[in-house]
């Protein structure tokens, strides 16, 4: 297993990042494949009205499962500065408290997604057409939550530990079984929807079973022993805090998104398809950004337990300039091939909804530094153990959207063009806070907040 593990407190701080952000990149990537082939094999093979169902369930998905994400991650941070401190017993005792909170909540949360299923497709404002395909999806699909569970806090307990690398395998092998099936289900066996949802299920339990394994076998160092099962006040008051503002900051941040499904909805079948596929262009454009900033994260994160802060602050820099050069790059393809990148999900017989597509991606895609810098700053507050200012990040950023995205949206001359204007106004806001609150921060204490 130390062969696997990165030490970040040590070495090239631009190498060392780079080589534990790039699995992670890669791997982000390949998670977002599940609903992509979702999207890809649905909407060529079923047609429109179950693309916009399955883009519509995806953003219900994605709030929920960023709820475990999120407790995930800020295990993660735990887990890293336990590491840098060389601490295996708290690494252990964390482990075994976070995997049966977290665990327990999976469950709860499966069962009250079934017992309000209808109300909930009903909150989301679905026209009465796609109702029914949107619940097909969401009954067979949802089966897969406790294996999102297994997947993403095992991943975020080894990446604390340094190891992208492995995460990243059984995705990958995830993956691919997940497009195998998708194509079998749908187009061979013409399951539809249903047979769709049932391929990502087990694709997603291949991965959580196979990552178990791996832990389970490969981590003698992480193996629960008697003396770990108990409850530690002062380590569950740090994963309570890392995990709870996480998990916050992360749900928050995705029930924007949720609420401006709502209105997205509320235009009608064409804009609701548009809008399901460019989100996904959208968010695999930026994905690598957000994964830079995890990694950065877990730097950060090894070099606070280790107490490096100068090392801390030349990281600092280098990502920021890392972030920046790729965001301006990325803005520039996404921009240049917004219609290209349309017309891969939807046949081009729907000029509508490509046209939908391709403005929302010019106006995002524009602004994509925004979001870089944001992820920079929620990656850096958690590890510093300053959680908190993450969540007041996302309030900025999430109030700005959802407010703009109703108001705007209302007014005829602006319509469905204001709704995607909010969201880079709301990324542009929260960083301008982020930014002045670590400069003042840095000039009145003369050293990086600790």
């Amino acid at each position: 297993m130390k062969r696997m593990n990165r030490d970040l407190t040590s070495g090239s701080i631009a190498a060392g990042l780079w080589a534990f952000a790039i699995p992670l990149m890669l791997g982000n990537v390949l998670q977002q494949f599940y609903n992509l082939v979702d999207t890809w094999v649905v909407g060529r093979y079923i047609g429109d009205h179950a693309l916009a169902a399955v883009g519509s369930s995806y953003t219900l998905l994605t709030f929920l499962t960023s709820v475990i994400i999120g407790l995930s991650l800020g295990t993660g941070s735990f887990v890293s500065i336990a590491f840098g401190r060389k601490d295996e017993a708290s690494i252990r005792n964390g482990i075994f408290m976070s995997s049966v909170l977290i665990g327990t909540l999976a469950l709860v949360i499966m069962g009250v997604f079934y017992a309000f299923l209808d109300e909930i497709i009903s909150f989301l404002r679905v026209p009465a057409r796609l109702t029914e395909d949107m619940r097909i999806y969401l009954v067979y699909v949802f089966i897969g939550f406790f294996a999102a569970f297994l997947y993403n806090y095992i991943s975020n307990v080894l990446r604390g530990m340094g190891n992208s690398a492995v995460p990243l395998c059984f995705l990958a092998l995830s993956v691919m079984l997940n497009v195998v099936l998708d194509l079998y289900f749908v187009v061979v066996l013409e399951m539809g929807i249903r047979g769709a949802a049932i391929a990502t299920v087990i694709a997603q339990y291949a991965s959580a079973i196979g990552i178990l394994l791996y832990f389970l076998f490969a981590c003698p160092n992480c193996r629960i022993s008697k003396s770990d099962m108990r409850w530690d006040r002062c380590n569950f008051k740090s994963i309570l805090s890392l995990s709870g503002f996480t998990c916050l900051q992360q749900s928050m941040m995705n029930f924007g998104i949720l609420l401006v499904q709502g209105v997205v909805n509320s235009f009608g079948a064409a804009v609701m398809a548009a809008f399901a596929v460019a989100v996904k262009i959208d968010t695999i454009a930026y994905m690598p950004v957000q994964d830079f900033g995890n990694a950065f994260s877990v730097f950060v994160a090894q070099n606070y337990g280790a107490k490096k802060i100068e090392r801390i602050r030349a990281g600092v820099r280098q990502a920021a300039v890392s972030v920046i050069g790729f965001c301006i790059l990325v803005s520039m393809l996404v921009c240049i091939f917004a219609r290209q990148l349309m017309g891969i999900f939807v046949d081009g017989a729907n000029a509508e909804t490509i046209q939908i597509g391709a403005e929302y991606l010019h106006i995002e895609g524009a602004c994509y530094i925004g979001i870089g810098i944001l992820f920079l700053l929620y990656g850096y507050y958690r590890a510093i153990d300053r959680p908190f200012l993450s969540v007041v990040l996302t309030i900025f950023s999430l109030g700005t959207r959802v407010v703009l995205a109703n108001v705007l949206s209302a007014i005829p001359a602006v319509g469905v063009v204001g709704i995607w204007v909010s969201i880079p106004i709301g990324w542009a806001i929260a960083d301008v806070f982020g930014v002045w609150y670590f400069c003042i921060n840095k000039s009145r204490r003369g050293k990086i907040e600790t």
